[in-house]
């Protein structure tokens, strides 16, 4: 009878750990931390884009690659597209902003940049997660919405890694990574 009750009792403990592992991960728990992420990378991106002189930051590092501000650019178009596939909501631009000649100044592409991630943010935060699993077509790609918002991480987080070159050439030492 005591092996029974031990058993029982393990098994008991065992499933309330489980359960408790498994609580942290609801839908408004995923959509909470995609939320703090995507608040830390504006973050992140605006001190890298604090970082550089307003002389390089039409600079390229050597033909045919792009200028610090289209690559920050870049990084805002795939933040609007990305998350648009992801979430179904309008992005906040009337077309691609990296070919845009009237974003001549740091001020007016930092300022494009954090609209792009202000949207990020505000369509994460209305993004039904239920609908997390369906399948969203684009690029020639069929993938569930939350993998379409992973993408679009993932996408901002190259861009701007890349970027660290074209500070480095300017003599700037890069901001210090935000993990947390």
């Amino acid at each position: 009878m005591k092996t029974i009750n031990k058993t029982l009792l393990s098994a008991l403990m065992a499933i309330a750990l489980v359960t408790q592992a498994f609580a942290g991960t609801s839908p408004d728990a995923e959509k909470d931390a995609m939320v703090a992420d995507w608040e830390r990378a504006k973050a992140f991106t605006l001190e890298y884009i604090d970082a550089m002189t307003e002389e390089g930051f039409f600079k390229s590092p050597t033909e045919g690659i792009r200028t610090f501000a289209a690559q920050m650019l870049h990084l805002a178009d795939g933040n609007a597209g990305l998350v648009g596939i992801a979430t179904g909501k309008a992005g906040p631009f009337t077309g691609r902003v990296e070919p845009d000649t009237s974003l001549d100044s740091k001020a007016k592409v930092r300022e494009t940049v954090a609209r792009s991630y202000d949207y990020v943010i505000e369509a994460i935060k209305e993004m039904d997660m239920s609908k997390s699993t369906e399948i969203t077509e684009a690029f020639q790609q069929s993938l569930p919405r939350i993998e379409w918002l992973k993408k679009a991480f993932e996408h901002q987080t190259h861009h701007r890694g890349q970027a660290t070159i074209y500070l480095r050439m300017q003599g700037i030492a890069p901001p210090p990574e935000k993990l947390f």
